[in-house]
């Protein structure tokens, strides 16, 4: 669907601020219903309302003080001279991860709580190019290293559905506060689900792209071959609004872009197709499905989806992808400590932490990532297990492509997390499929399937060919045009 009939479709409609897409929010920005400085007021309200009182959610670290000024310099530049784009005004939350020159970075660490980069990151200055409004930074699992978002600068985020859950990780605080209607749409960054699982536990949709389709530079990292920066969002014209503004451009601190450039579509937003699904073949990797009592519901959901599917005109079938249990392909805890000691460099001279040895000599990060800590100090990149491990990647990544070849697939579809059971404090990795795509470069986007018998939201991934991210945002916007399965949280009304 073109932007002008997304327009179109909203122009006579009572409108309202919360659960509002970008493309609505700038269009009452555009006909003078709405200012940003109103809108920025608005959001900064309802964090003051669920954040750390009522329901405290906790997703917050950072409030950007300068937000409302900025807001009404933009308000200014549109009367004077028109939009920038469609992100001109909208406010974005950001995981604690990226960069930012005008406020602490802090990977939710203490011992980085008052670090202010040098610059932004390289996706954070695309956004404020195109003149999205910074609010706030969100929590997040220290360093990214965990999937129930806990840190010793922002504690625990609650999942907004069910206090008694988190909301995934490690980009939980993004989910949550977006799931709340903090922000039009929120960023955060994926290394092995970190983007997909917080979106799944907080019934959103997220996009990990390309290895290369978005910048790295900037981000506090855990692995140079697997960081991905990309949007959480409450719908998938959100995403692609998002993905519109940050994709497809060459960075010159990060060479991995250079993959990337001229591998988007003019617009992401183009591909918002209702009727995607129609005629397209779909391989479901049902050895991704969770076993035992545990997962029946989020198995219900997901069998209720592939009939789904099957109506909108897709062929359904299954497939098996032996290559994904036969290799190891993780390279994370080699990779992490010549990343992090280059980006502690970065910082310039005022540094407050000058290595991982230092950081774990400080001691003051939580106690449950300790040991991943350790684990990566002193490895080597020279190594021949780390060798082997990204021979395999390569391996996989081929053994997935020729599936998807063998059966003329456009996707493969696979639950994003096994269950739905994950409760404050725990990480339940053996339930996490992230690994698909973060160890093939592959995309894939997470999307809301449905709700639980106590009312959890479910989500499910579609993973397909390097580039063809416009291919998924087409399929998971059909979805969602037809099943209609986002629902805000009764917690934060």
């Amino acid at each position: 669907m073109e932007l002008n009939k997304l327009i179109n479709n909203i122009e006579d409609r009572p409108f309202t601020i919360n659960e509002a897409t970008i493309v609505e929010l700038q269009e009452a920005l555009e006909r003078g219903k709405l200012i940003s400085e109103e809108l920025v007021t608005y959001y900064l309200q309802r964090i003051e309302m669920y954040d750390k009182k009522g329901p405290a959610i906790n997703s917050i670290i950072y409030i950007n003080d300068q937000a409302l000024e900025t807001a009404r310099s933009l308000d200014e530049e549109r009367r004077r001279s028109g939009k920038r784009g469609l992100l001109h005004g909208i406010p974005i939350i950001l995981k604690d991860n990226f960069d930012t020159y005008d406020m602490p970075t802090s990977a939710g660490s203490k011992v980085l709580k008052d670090s202010i980069p040098l610059k932004d990151s390289f996706i954070v200055k695309q956004l404020r190019e195109a003149g999205a409004i910074i609010l706030a930074k969100s929590n997040l699992h220290e360093f990214a290293f965990g999937i129930s978002t806990n840190s010793s600068l922002g504690g625990q985020t609650l999942n907004p559905y069910n206090l008694s859950k988190h909301a995934g990780g490690s980009s939980g605080g993004t989910g949550a506060a977006i799931a709340a209607n903090f922000a039009a749409v929120g960023l955060g960054t994926d290394t092995g689900c970190s983007i997909r699982y917080p979106a799944s536990q907080n019934n959103l949709v997220g996009l990990r792209a390309t290895f290369g389709l978005t910048s790295r530079s900037g981000i506090v990292p855990i692995s140079t071959t697997q960081d991905v920066g990309g949007p959480i969002g409450r719908t998938v014209s959100d995403v692609a609004a998002v993905m519109d503004v940050i994709s497809g451009k060459l960075d010159s601190r990060d060479p991995i872009t250079e993959f990337g450039v001229g591998k988007k579509p003019k617009s992401f937003l183009a591909h918002l197709k209702e009727n995607s699904l129609q005629g397209t073949t779909i391989g479901v990797f049902r050895d991704y499905f969770g076993q035992g009592e545990e997962a029946t519901d989020t198995n219900s959901l997901l069998e209720a989806s592939i009939q789904k599917m099957e109506k909108l005109g897709a062929e359904m079938i299954d497939i098996t992808l032996p290559e994904m249990f036969e290799f190891d392909a993780s390279v994370v805890s080699w990779e992490f400590e010549s990343a992090l000691n280059n980006y502690f460099q970065s910082l310039g001279e005022t540094r407050p932490v000058t290595s991982l040895k230092d950081l774990i000599d400080q001691a003051q990060h939580i106690e449950g990532i300790d040991g991943y800590l350790k684990e990566a100090l002193g490895k080597s990149l020279e190594d021949v297990q780390y060798k082997s491990a990204l021979e395999n990647r390569g391996k996989l990544r081929k053994g997935i492509l020729q599936q998807m070849e063998l059966h003329g697939l456009d996707a493969i579809y696979y639950p994003t997390f096994k269950t739905s059971t994950s409760l404050v404090d725990e990480q339940r990795w053996e339930d996490n499929n992230g690994y698909l795509s973060a160890n093939s470069g592959l995309p894939a986007i997470s999307f809301p399937i449905g709700f639980t018998a106590d009312g959890f939201p479910v989500g499910a991934e579609l993973l397909g060919r390097a580039f063809e991210e416009a291919k998924l945002i087409e399929l998971a916007y059909s979805y969602e045009k037809a099943t209609k399965h986002r629902t805000p949280p009764s917690l934060t009304p």
